[in-house]
Protein backbone atom coordinates (compact mmCIF):
# COMPACT_ATOMS: atom_id res chain seq x y z
CA UNK A 1 0.00 0.00 0.00
CA UNK A 2 1.40 3.55 -1.02
CA UNK A 3 0.74 6.19 1.39
CA UNK A 4 -0.17 9.57 0.98
CA UNK A 5 1.25 11.05 3.72
CA UNK A 6 2.81 14.28 3.37
CA UNK A 7 5.88 14.71 5.84
CA UNK A 8 6.67 18.60 5.99
CA UNK A 9 10.50 18.38 4.77
CA UNK A 10 12.71 19.75 7.22
CA UNK A 11 16.43 21.50 6.85
CA UNK A 12 18.60 19.61 3.63
CA UNK A 13 20.52 16.86 4.13
CA UNK A 14 22.70 16.34 0.99
CA UNK A 15 26.17 14.63 1.05
CA UNK A 16 28.11 15.82 -1.78
CA UNK A 17 29.80 12.11 -2.60
CA UNK A 18 25.97 10.72 -2.96
CA UNK A 19 25.39 13.20 -5.98
CA UNK A 20 27.51 10.38 -8.31
CA UNK A 21 23.94 8.23 -7.80
CA UNK A 22 22.08 10.73 -10.53
CA UNK A 23 24.12 9.07 -13.02
CA UNK A 24 24.05 5.68 -12.42
CA UNK A 25 20.87 4.39 -13.68
CA UNK A 26 22.42 6.71 -16.98
CA UNK A 27 26.00 5.20 -16.32
CA UNK A 28 24.39 1.53 -16.08
CA UNK A 29 22.91 1.71 -19.82
CA UNK A 30 26.22 3.33 -21.57
CA UNK A 31 28.39 0.68 -19.94
CA UNK A 32 26.02 -1.70 -21.16
CA UNK A 33 26.17 -0.80 -24.88
CA UNK A 34 30.10 -0.02 -24.67
CA UNK A 35 30.33 -3.88 -23.39
CA UNK A 36 28.42 -5.12 -25.51
CA UNK A 37 29.77 -3.69 -28.39
CA UNK A 38 33.36 -4.67 -27.15
CA UNK A 39 32.38 -8.48 -27.22
CA UNK A 40 32.07 -11.45 -25.10
CA UNK A 41 32.78 -12.05 -21.33
CA UNK A 42 33.97 -15.27 -20.11
CA UNK A 43 31.39 -17.48 -18.34
CA UNK A 44 32.20 -16.79 -14.53
CA UNK A 45 29.26 -16.60 -12.64
CA UNK A 46 30.41 -17.77 -9.49
CA UNK A 47 32.95 -18.31 -6.79
CA UNK A 48 33.70 -20.92 -3.89
CA UNK A 49 30.79 -18.81 -1.27
CA UNK A 50 28.84 -16.86 -4.39
CA UNK A 51 26.63 -17.31 -7.35
CA UNK A 52 24.57 -15.59 -9.37
CA UNK A 53 22.11 -16.86 -11.83
CA UNK A 54 20.67 -16.50 -15.01
CA UNK A 55 17.91 -13.84 -13.63
CA UNK A 56 20.76 -12.04 -12.19
CA UNK A 57 19.91 -13.23 -8.33
CA UNK A 58 23.17 -13.05 -6.11
CA UNK A 59 23.11 -16.14 -3.65
CA UNK A 60 25.54 -16.17 -0.68
CA UNK A 61 26.89 -18.67 1.90
CA UNK A 62 25.09 -17.06 4.82
CA UNK A 63 27.63 -15.82 8.09
CA UNK A 64 27.17 -18.70 10.48
CA UNK A 65 29.03 -16.63 13.28
CA UNK A 66 30.38 -13.02 14.16
CA UNK A 67 33.82 -12.80 14.74
CA UNK A 68 33.85 -9.39 16.15
CA UNK A 69 36.18 -7.09 18.85
CA UNK A 70 34.80 -4.47 20.89
CA UNK A 71 37.57 -1.85 20.57
CA UNK A 72 35.83 0.99 23.03
CA UNK A 73 32.64 1.14 25.22
CA UNK A 74 31.41 4.95 26.15
CA UNK A 75 28.03 5.66 28.13
CA UNK A 76 26.18 8.85 26.67
CA UNK A 77 24.29 11.69 28.60
CA UNK A 78 21.10 10.30 27.30
CA UNK A 79 22.36 6.92 28.66
CA UNK A 80 22.55 4.90 25.46
CA UNK A 81 26.15 2.35 25.54
CA UNK A 82 28.20 3.01 22.63
CA UNK A 83 30.55 0.13 21.41
CA UNK A 84 32.77 1.09 18.80
CA UNK A 85 34.04 -2.18 17.76
CA UNK A 86 35.18 -4.31 14.86
CA UNK A 87 33.96 -7.17 12.62
CA UNK A 88 35.79 -9.40 9.81
CA UNK A 89 33.78 -9.88 6.79
CA UNK A 90 34.93 -11.28 3.29
CA UNK A 91 38.46 -11.30 4.85
CA UNK A 92 38.37 -7.58 5.34
CA UNK A 93 38.14 -5.58 8.78
CA UNK A 94 34.84 -3.71 8.89
CA UNK A 95 33.89 -0.90 11.21
CA UNK A 96 31.10 -0.39 13.43
CA UNK A 97 29.35 1.80 15.85
CA UNK A 98 26.52 -0.03 18.07
CA UNK A 99 24.38 2.34 19.78
CA UNK A 100 22.10 0.37 22.81
CA UNK A 101 19.57 2.23 24.97
CA UNK A 102 19.13 1.14 28.72
CA UNK A 103 16.68 -1.82 29.08
CA UNK A 104 15.98 -4.68 31.26
CA UNK A 105 14.88 -6.80 28.83
CA UNK A 106 15.80 -8.03 25.46
CA UNK A 107 15.92 -5.30 22.84
CA UNK A 108 15.24 -5.55 18.70
CA UNK A 109 18.21 -4.39 16.55
CA UNK A 110 18.22 -2.28 13.30
CA UNK A 111 21.58 -2.40 10.84
CA UNK A 112 22.36 1.01 9.62
CA UNK A 113 23.64 1.53 6.02
CA UNK A 114 24.60 4.81 5.56
CA UNK A 115 24.73 6.88 2.35
CA UNK A 116 27.93 6.73 -0.12
CA UNK A 117 30.39 9.34 1.45
CA UNK A 118 28.70 9.15 5.28
CA UNK A 119 30.46 7.82 8.07
CA UNK A 120 29.20 5.85 11.18
CA UNK A 121 29.79 8.60 13.35
CA UNK A 122 27.81 10.80 10.49
CA UNK A 123 24.30 9.03 10.76
CA UNK A 124 23.97 8.35 14.78
CA UNK A 125 21.66 11.50 14.95
CA UNK A 126 19.23 8.51 13.55
CA UNK A 127 20.99 6.14 15.34
CA UNK A 128 20.22 8.08 18.53
CA UNK A 129 16.33 8.99 17.75
CA UNK A 130 16.28 4.73 16.81
CA UNK A 131 17.67 4.52 21.06
CA UNK A 132 14.95 6.75 21.75
CA UNK A 133 12.27 4.65 20.28
CA UNK A 134 13.76 1.61 21.99
CA UNK A 135 16.01 0.01 19.14
CA UNK A 136 19.52 -1.08 19.22
CA UNK A 137 21.76 -0.26 16.21
CA UNK A 138 24.53 -1.44 14.67
CA UNK A 139 26.22 1.94 11.95
CA UNK A 140 29.03 0.75 9.87
CA UNK A 141 31.40 2.81 7.71
CA UNK A 142 30.82 0.94 4.10
CA UNK A 143 33.46 -0.33 2.07
CA UNK A 144 34.83 3.14 -0.20
CA UNK A 145 32.34 5.08 1.98
CA UNK A 146 29.47 3.35 -0.04
CA UNK A 147 31.13 4.73 -3.25
CA UNK A 148 30.74 2.50 -5.91
CA UNK A 149 32.94 2.12 -8.89
CA UNK A 150 30.66 -0.25 -11.74
CA UNK A 151 33.25 -0.22 -14.32
CA UNK A 152 35.52 -1.76 -11.82
CA UNK A 153 33.29 -4.21 -10.36
CA UNK A 154 32.18 -5.16 -13.98
CA UNK A 155 35.82 -6.14 -14.51
CA UNK A 156 36.10 -8.13 -11.08
CA UNK A 157 33.02 -10.13 -12.01
CA UNK A 158 34.65 -10.89 -15.74
CA UNK A 159 37.44 -12.06 -14.22
CA UNK A 160 35.70 -14.27 -11.61
CA UNK A 161 36.01 -11.91 -8.67
CA UNK A 162 34.05 -10.85 -5.93
CA UNK A 163 33.16 -7.17 -6.48
CA UNK A 164 32.53 -4.22 -3.88
CA UNK A 165 28.90 -4.23 -4.31
CA UNK A 166 28.68 -8.02 -3.44
CA UNK A 167 30.81 -7.76 -0.45
CA UNK A 168 29.07 -4.44 0.79
CA UNK A 169 25.96 -6.98 0.90
CA UNK A 170 28.03 -9.37 2.38
CA UNK A 171 29.27 -6.95 5.08
CA UNK A 172 25.09 -5.85 5.94
CA UNK A 173 24.67 -9.88 6.22
CA UNK A 174 27.44 -9.96 8.78
CA UNK A 175 26.45 -7.04 10.80
CA UNK A 176 23.12 -8.23 11.46
CA UNK A 177 25.16 -11.25 12.95
CA UNK A 178 27.32 -8.90 14.97
CA UNK A 179 23.95 -7.68 16.15
CA UNK A 180 22.65 -10.24 16.83
CA UNK A 181 25.54 -11.94 18.92
CA UNK A 182 25.20 -9.01 21.65
CA UNK A 183 23.19 -10.06 24.98
CA UNK A 184 21.12 -7.00 25.50
CA UNK A 185 19.77 -7.89 21.71
CA UNK A 186 16.84 -9.89 21.07
CA UNK A 187 18.42 -12.16 18.18
CA UNK A 188 15.11 -13.20 16.38
CA UNK A 189 14.08 -9.44 15.79
CA UNK A 190 16.90 -7.82 13.41
CA UNK A 191 15.35 -5.18 10.38
CA UNK A 192 17.88 -3.54 7.78
CA UNK A 193 17.62 0.22 7.53
CA UNK A 194 19.71 2.13 4.83
CA UNK A 195 19.89 5.28 3.28
CA UNK A 196 20.35 6.61 -0.34
CA UNK A 197 22.72 4.05 -1.26
CA UNK A 198 22.84 2.35 1.68
CA UNK A 199 19.35 1.59 1.07
CA UNK A 200 20.12 -0.31 -2.15
CA UNK A 201 22.64 -2.36 -0.11
CA UNK A 202 19.77 -3.13 2.87
CA UNK A 203 17.19 -4.06 0.32
CA UNK A 204 19.78 -6.93 -1.60
CA UNK A 205 20.75 -8.17 2.07
CA UNK A 206 16.99 -8.00 3.03
CA UNK A 207 16.81 -10.40 0.29
CA UNK A 208 19.04 -12.92 0.74
CA UNK A 209 18.37 -13.32 4.32
CA UNK A 210 15.03 -14.64 5.39
CA UNK A 211 15.98 -13.82 9.27
CA UNK A 212 15.88 -10.20 8.48
CA UNK A 213 12.34 -8.84 9.81
CA UNK A 214 11.80 -5.95 7.29
CA UNK A 215 13.65 -3.17 5.31
CA UNK A 216 13.24 0.75 5.13
CA UNK A 217 14.87 2.72 2.60
CA UNK A 218 15.30 6.25 2.83
CA UNK A 219 16.04 8.29 -0.19
CA UNK A 220 16.86 5.53 -2.04
CA UNK A 221 15.72 3.49 -5.56
CA UNK A 222 16.91 0.85 -7.91
CA UNK A 223 18.72 1.23 -10.88
CA UNK A 224 16.03 0.41 -13.49
CA UNK A 225 17.47 -2.53 -15.15
CA UNK A 226 14.62 -4.57 -16.09
CA UNK A 227 13.97 -1.86 -18.81
CA UNK A 228 17.00 -2.79 -20.64
CA UNK A 229 16.59 -5.45 -23.59
CA UNK A 230 18.94 -7.20 -22.72
CA UNK A 231 19.08 -8.93 -26.78
CA UNK A 232 20.91 -6.13 -27.00
CA UNK A 233 24.09 -6.54 -24.46
CA UNK A 234 25.88 -9.07 -23.91
CA UNK A 235 24.70 -11.75 -21.43
CA UNK A 236 26.64 -11.50 -18.55
CA UNK A 237 27.54 -7.96 -18.75
CA UNK A 238 23.18 -7.77 -17.87
CA UNK A 239 23.59 -10.99 -15.35
CA UNK A 240 25.60 -8.60 -13.33
CA UNK A 241 23.90 -5.34 -13.40
CA UNK A 242 20.85 -7.12 -12.88
CA UNK A 243 22.66 -8.73 -9.73
CA UNK A 244 23.63 -5.21 -8.38
CA UNK A 245 19.66 -3.66 -8.89
CA UNK A 246 17.44 -3.50 -5.88
CA UNK A 247 14.56 -3.76 -8.69
CA UNK A 248 15.80 -7.23 -8.82
CA UNK A 249 15.30 -8.11 -5.63
CA UNK A 250 12.68 -6.23 -3.58
CA UNK A 251 9.85 -8.55 -4.78
CA UNK A 252 11.45 -11.29 -2.62
CA UNK A 253 10.96 -9.93 0.56
CA UNK A 254 7.32 -10.82 0.91
CA UNK A 255 5.79 -11.26 3.73
CA UNK A 256 7.80 -9.47 5.55
CA UNK A 257 7.18 -5.28 5.49
CA UNK A 258 9.52 -2.93 2.49
CA UNK A 259 9.12 0.52 3.92
CA UNK A 260 10.38 3.53 1.88
CA UNK A 261 10.60 7.57 2.58
CA UNK A 262 11.44 9.96 -0.60
CA UNK A 263 11.25 13.41 -0.41
CA UNK A 264 9.16 14.95 -3.09
CA UNK A 265 11.68 16.26 -5.14
CA UNK A 266 15.02 14.90 -4.08
CA UNK A 267 17.91 16.06 -6.66
CA UNK A 268 19.88 13.13 -5.90
CA UNK A 269 17.43 10.21 -6.31
CA UNK A 270 14.88 11.47 -8.32
CA UNK A 271 11.50 10.75 -6.59
CA UNK A 272 10.06 8.77 -9.71
CA UNK A 273 13.09 6.23 -9.55
CA UNK A 274 11.91 5.60 -5.82
CA UNK A 275 8.39 5.34 -7.37
CA UNK A 276 9.35 2.22 -9.88
CA UNK A 277 10.68 0.61 -7.24
CA UNK A 278 8.39 0.71 -4.63
CA UNK A 279 5.66 -0.65 -7.30
CA UNK A 280 7.80 -3.76 -7.53
CA UNK A 281 7.29 -4.51 -4.08
CA UNK A 282 4.71 -6.66 -2.52
CA UNK A 283 2.92 -5.94 0.29
CA UNK A 284 3.09 -5.29 2.89
CA UNK A 285 4.18 -2.36 2.18
CA UNK A 286 4.38 1.60 2.58
CA UNK A 287 5.76 4.28 1.22
CA UNK A 288 5.67 8.28 2.48
CA UNK A 289 6.24 11.22 0.68
CA UNK A 290 8.24 13.83 2.16
CA UNK A 291 7.63 17.20 1.24
CA UNK A 292 10.53 19.09 0.36
CA UNK A 293 14.61 18.52 -1.55
CA UNK A 294 15.75 16.41 1.62
CA UNK A 295 18.22 13.74 1.02
CA UNK A 296 18.84 11.51 3.53
CA UNK A 297 16.78 11.09 6.86
CA UNK A 298 14.70 14.10 8.35
CA UNK A 299 13.47 14.22 11.65
CA UNK A 300 9.98 15.17 10.25
CA UNK A 301 9.77 11.40 9.42
CA UNK A 302 10.47 10.08 12.72
CA UNK A 303 6.65 9.47 14.04
CA UNK A 304 5.98 7.49 10.76
CA UNK A 305 9.39 5.46 11.42
CA UNK A 306 8.56 4.38 14.90
CA UNK A 307 5.00 3.40 13.57
CA UNK A 308 6.02 1.53 10.73
CA UNK A 309 9.28 -0.03 13.25
CA UNK A 310 7.08 -1.51 15.94
CA UNK A 311 5.10 -3.74 12.92
CA UNK A 312 8.05 -5.12 11.37
CA UNK A 313 9.78 -5.35 14.95
CA UNK A 314 6.72 -5.43 17.55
Amino acid sequence: MKKNTKIKGGKRKTFSRDAQLRSIAIGIGIVLIITGILGMLQNIRSSEDWSVSDEGILSYDLPEKADHSIVRTNITETGDTLKLLTFTSRDSMTHGLMRIPSSSEKIPGIVVLPGAGVTKEGQQELASDLADMGYATITIDQRNLGVVDLEKDLELFEEGKENFEYTMVYDALMAAEVLRDQKEVDPEKIAMLGISNGGRFAIIATALDPKIKGVIGISTSGYGTGSIDKSKVDGNVYIFYRSIDPDTYIATISPRKVIMFHASNDTTVPYSMAENTFELAREPKAMYTINGSAHGYDISAKEELEKELSIVLG
